[in-house]
């Protein structure tokens, strides 16, 4: 994106092993080198602040709350990605797999219908130079639904995905075994009444009876042939873990169970889970706590899920929270981790000649805060 050459001082360098006071220069978009103590020549001062990796994001739901700002509001796509790319730029993430969801659960599903639309607009805008992040593919794809396969293989016939999960909201397992919990979250999503909720229930069953492993064989087939990384989604048991490991999964998005963490991370996939799960101190859906993973060695991956913010967030927490990680641990689980589990091997670290994606943040009060962001060496925030 830039050429420029410019040389940060007086910096808390977050390296892979340890925190460095120091001075980092960056040339030609790249990380030239970095050192500690004082640079030789000018340079823009940091006052002390950290410097970190760009963040990376792998599973936010965030974009669907600017397209569809209230349930049956359709707002314009390309000011929604624009809103959506500046919320997610100001929170340090300057790589960002948009999770495009692909399956409708309900017929009041807005942000499906809206899968073409959003991937134009970003298309457009990034064409345009008017995106600050870096723009990835992440489709989200409901297995137990009766389109899913079609509409995976003609988005993939006309663009590039990096990250394929396979989501599976069947009442009864997974994410909704507590169909108390499954009951509050759909009351936002328009089925209030006892007899809707029941209606779709019964229908999602039958859908999932019908569906869902046929879909699931498919989707993986297709994310194979587009070189994508799959991840699995709200593993539970350890039938489901072995599945993944029979299609490859890198990654285990949102593991509801230790016993599916410790599996996951035992076959070496990538356990992934939310940021907010970590910094509320617990699942909004009753399922185990981001930090209980984190105290057993399961936890190397955090996603903002529905807060941006909270990517950063939880970075900083963690440490506070589990002595045994360090800050650089804790850092990577947002940068260097989702960088290997989906292939970014130019960046997630701050080393010599990786893509200078490098965010300045301050902490006050306890609070991490972004002042500066850059991509590939040019200032986006």
């Amino acid at each position: 994106m830039s050429d420029e050459a410019f040389t940060l001082s007086n910096a808390r360098l977050v390296l892979r092993d340890s925190v460095q006071h120091g001075w980092l220069r960056v040339e030609d978009g790249r990380i030239l080198e970095f050192g500690d103590g004082d640079p030789t020549g000018p340079s823009l001062n940091v006052g002390g602040d950290y410097i970190l990796p760009g963040l990376i994001e792998l599973h936010t739901d965030h974009l669907e709350a600017h397209i569809e700002p209230r349930p049956k509001v359709q707002w314009e796509p390309k000011a929604a990605v624009l809103a959506y790319d500046a919320q997610i730029v100001g929170a340090g993430i300057t790589t960002v797999f948009d999770s495009l969801r692909v399956g409708a659960l309900t017929h009041r599903d807005g942000v499906s219908k809206a899968l073409h639309a959003l991937a134009s607009a970003i298309s457009d805008l990034k064409g345009a130079g008017l995106l600050r992040a870096d723009h990835l593919t992440h489709l989200r794809c409901e297995i137990a639904t009766p389109d899913v396969v079609e509409e995976a293989r003609s988005y993939m016939a006309e663009r590039d995905v990096q990250l394929v999960s396979l989501m599976d909201h069947t009442p009864g397992q997974r994410q909704f075994r507590d169909m108390d919990k499954m009951r509050t979250y759909y009351q936002r999503h328009g089925l209030t009444s006892e007899e809707d909720f029941s209606a779709f229930v019964s229908e999602r069953i039958e859908m999932h009876a019908r569906y869902a492993q046929e879909h699931r064989k498919a989707l993986v087939r297709l994310a194979q042939a587009q070189g994508a990384a799959i991840a699995s989604h709200d593993d539970a048991t350890l039938d489901q873990v072995a599945e993944a490991i029979d299609d490859r999964v890198s990654i285990a998005e949102f593991p509801t169970t230790l016993e599916a963490a410790t599996a996951s991370r035992a076959a070496n996939i990538k356990v992934m889970m939310g940021a907010p799960n970590l910094v509320r101190g617990g699942s909004h859906s009753g399922n185990i706590a981001a930090e209980d993973l984190a105290r057993a060695g399961a936890l190397e991956i955090l996603s903002s899920d529905y807060v941006p913010g909270s990517l950063l967030m939880a970075a900083f927490d963690l440490p506070r929270r589990v002595e045994s990680i360090t800050l650089p641990q804790a850092v990577a689980m947002v940068t260097r981790n989702p960088a290997e589990a989906t292939g970014l091997s130019d960046r997630g670290e701050i080393a010599a000649d990786l893509r200078a994606d490098i965010i300045q943040v301050a902490v006050h009060d306890r609070t991490p805060s972004v002042r500066r962001a850059w991509r590939a060496g040019a200032r986006v925030f």
